[in-house]
């Protein structure tokens, strides 16, 4: 009780105090102060105590900008701000231990994912741990659910004993995060519930909150940057994706918040790893955005994923143009010589490989890794950079050599490749590739680093062995009459063998491949017996053995990938969204400003106050990006006026037998059907009575201290029996 008054009360400190801040902020103009305060969407506070909630007669559906943006949630008594809650007065770490202390309680043995799905694990382990731990006045329980499960499969590689264990102790805090969350959705399925989901999955938390000041002290790791308290602060979706937790990312709670946050409905202030042009002195609380009382040229809206997305592949698309007209021109201009087209490929692509930058160091590599495309940028920024590394010589020392050039000619296949995965990132062969390369770099590297010992032993030995005796080579005796042969000296075994290293190397590719065996005859010459057998040995081992292993393990990762085609294809729009919403300014500058923002910005944030910074830098953003705002401003006050004008009958044309079927579904069944199908079936009545009888079978886990309530979670439940949601 005494948790969750300090929750309540700290809850309305902060509606209270986000009202004071957004009074006192300081703006560009009147206009923009205006939209800056009255874009978020006023939501009833959402009262944790209670189970029951309050519904429009109107629903609509939760998800984009596609919904009535307009629909007002209330009960009569007035909307209030909903708030983001501070994190420190939720008690993270004892949660976090706490959990772990329950979960390897119940988890001894090395289940699999598919047991621990299944009925009677999960109404003995699963549910009763869910059913503890749901608090609903409490959205840090997923978070420390998806901490536990990080540190679980951290332990897996190091504790080689219990690695299977902690393997299923990892998915068992994934399917209890998933229950937790579904519990949240479904009692929580109005738009205050969004902005209470998006709480839950987006709201940063400290691991360290309420710990001990010696743990603390021991325990922290040094400050990288300061963001005002929020330095130490993850996201439950960031974890999500850390974790592949891709179970919870599927589901349809999380989906949820994916999409409103992906088309701009729920709006915040990301909190990230390292910013290069780091402007946080406004940090927007997590809210539901209105269009129609944002200002017109607002720029905050240049971080909404779907159009941050477009941005992006807009900036490809000019650098692709520019690649083109550099390589197309590229005989037209001297070597020593900058052309126009490659002046402007050079420095628009030096912009872009800044953004790239800032997007890896933003949440760090193991999150922008999970980007399909990643592999390509790292590559095309390598050949990049040798190709800047080579130009600059060329025109400062060597203006006759001719290396640059050829160099970016190996980009192509990056590049159209790469414009091919942003135009198709759902794409499940696309999806399989990123994941292929992967297995594929880590089997061809294994198999560079064990073969080759190979091409030192041919070397070795074609530098070492003697000449045959009848070729003059020196041999002397060992006092008992048999000759024994004596090294020749390295000139005349240089002469005598005549192959190199490039050329050993060169049989062995072919061997590897399969296509020329000159090389098992031609290591014969260094020695009959020892030069052909490591030669045939090799081409086992690499052509027939490691070949196998490598298709066989490439076609059990496709074939993975496609039997979990949903759940990946959710996990990758997930990986776009959380990456979409950037926290750096330097993002807000398109290539090549943003090297001159780099350059003049940055030094200026140390100059001036973060006040005036803030209001310099939203001024520079608004007057460089002011076409492109004033585009999505009316793109998006014309979706809502064309959703608001709509009439609520639906029309299907066309000669479809099938569109009475569609429209039955369309709309909320009235009071009086519900009231109706509630005495012919009451279904929280049956849920429990099933829930029951499966559980009836089974005791009460007295080991772990677990006991199975089947009416507790059902009890609470609201379901929309149309043809929207059926929560089941």
């Amino acid at each position: 009780m005494g948790r969750q008054r300090a929750y309540d009360k700290s809850l309305q400190s902060s509606c209270s105090g986000s009202d004071m801040d957004r009074d006192s902020d300081i703006e560009l103009d009147d206009n923009d102060n205006a939209a800056e305060t009255d874009n978020l969407v006023a939501e009833p506070q959402y009262d944790g105590g209670s189970h029951h909630r309050h519904r429009s007669p109107h629903t609509h559906s939760d998800m984009g900008m596609d919904m009535d943006i307009e629909h007002d949630v209330g009960d009569g008594t007035g909307p209030t701000q909903r708030r983001r809650t501070e994190a420190s007065a939720i008690p993270v770490y004892v949660t976090i231990h706490r959990i772990r202390r329950l979960v390897i309680a119940a988890i001894r043995d090395p289940y699999t994912l598919d047991q621990l799905r299944a009925p009677h694990i999960d109404l003995r382990v699963v549910r009763p741990l869910a059913d503890r731990l749901y608090n609903a006045d409490d959205p840090s329980i997923v978070y420390c659910l998806l901490a536990n499960r990080v540190q679980f499969l951290r332990s897996q590689s190091d504790e080689a004993l219990y690695q299977t264990v902690n393997v299923a102790r990892a998915a068992v805090c994934e399917l209890i995060a998933t229950r937790v969350l579904h519990r949240f959705h479904e009692e929580h399925d109005d738009r205050p519930g969004l902005l209470l989901l998006a709480n839950v999955l987006v709201s940063g938390f400290d691991p360290f909150d309420a710990a001990p000041a010696t743990v603390r002290r021991e325990g922290r790791p040094v400050i990288q940057q300061e963001r005002g308290g929020h330095e130490f602060r993850l996201t439950a979706l960031k974890l999500a994706i850390l974790s592949e937790s891709k179970i919870l990312i599927g589901s349809l709670a999380c989906q949820r918040v994916v999409n409103a946050v992906y088309r701009g409905l729920v709006v915040y202030t990301p909190l990230s790893f390292v910013d290069i042009l780091p402007d946080h002195y406004k940090d927007r609380p997590i809210s539901l955005y209105e269009p129609r009382r944002a200002s017109i040229l607002n720029h905050r809206r240049l971080i909404v994923p779907r159009l941050r997305n477009m941005i992006e592949l807009a900036h490809f698309a000019v650098l692709l143009c520019l690649y083109v007209l550099t390589m197309i021109y590229r005989g037209d201009q001297d070597p020593g010589t900058l052309g126009v087209y490659e002046a402007a490929f050079a420095i628009f692509t030096a912009g872009w490989v800044l953004e790239q930058f800032a997007a890896i160091i933003e949440h760090g590599w193991e999150v922008h890794a999970q980007n399909l495309w990643s592999f390509l940028d790292l590559t095309f920024i390598l050949i990049f950079g040798v190709y800047g590394v080579f130009r600059v010589m060329e025109l400062w020392w060597s203006p006759d050599d001719y290396y640059a050039l050829p160099i970016l000619c190996i980009a192509a296949p990056i590049l159209l490749t790469r414009i091919a995965f942003n135009f198709m990132p759902d794409n499940i062969v696309f999806i399989a590739l990123h994941a292929m390369m992967r297995d594929f770099m880590r089997l061809t590297f294994i198999a560079i680093w064990c073969f080759a010992g190979f091409l030192l032993g041919l070397g070795w030995l074609m530098r070492t062995t003697a000449a045959d005796p009848e070729d003059g080579a020196p041999w002397s005796g060992d006092g008992s009459g048999t000759p024994v042969p004596v090294p020749a000296p390295q000139s005349q075994l240089a002469s005598n063998n005549s192959a190199s290293w490039v050329t050993i190397g060169k049989w062995l590719l072919w061997i590897w491949f399969g296509l020329d065996g000159t090389g098992i005859e031609r290591t014969a010459e260094f020695h009959f017996i020892l030069g052909p057998t490591l030669a045939v040995t090799f081409a086992f081992l690499g052509n027939t053995l490691f070949l196998t292993i490598l298709v066989a393990i490439l076609t059990n990762t496709f074939s993975k990938i496609i039997s979990n085609e949903a759940s990946e294809i959710q996990f990758r729009r997930a990986v776009l969204t959380f990456q979409g919403v950037k926290s750096d300014s330097i993002f807000a500058y398109p290539p090549p400003f943003n090297i001159v923002a780099l350059f003049v910005m940055l030094p200026l944030k140390f100059i001036v106050g973060p006040a005036m910074f803030h209001t310099i830098n939203v001024a520079v953003i608004k007057i460089i990006n002011w076409p492109l705002l004033l585009l999505i401003a009316l793109y998006e006050r014309r979706r809502v006026w064309a959703r608001s004008t709509r009439s609520g009958r639906r029309w299907h044309f066309g000669l479809s037998p099938y569109g009475d079927i569609q429209a039955v579904f369309g709309a909320e069944p009235p009071g009086d059907v519900v009231e109706l199908l509630e005495k012919l079936d009451a279904v929280d009545d049956f849920v429990d009575h099933e829930v029951a009888g499966a559980g009836a079978g089974l005791s009460t886990d007295r080991q772990f201290g677990l006991h199975l309530d089947p009416g507790k979670s059902s009890s609470t439940r609201r379901r929309k029996l149309s043809a929207g949601t059926v929560a089941v």
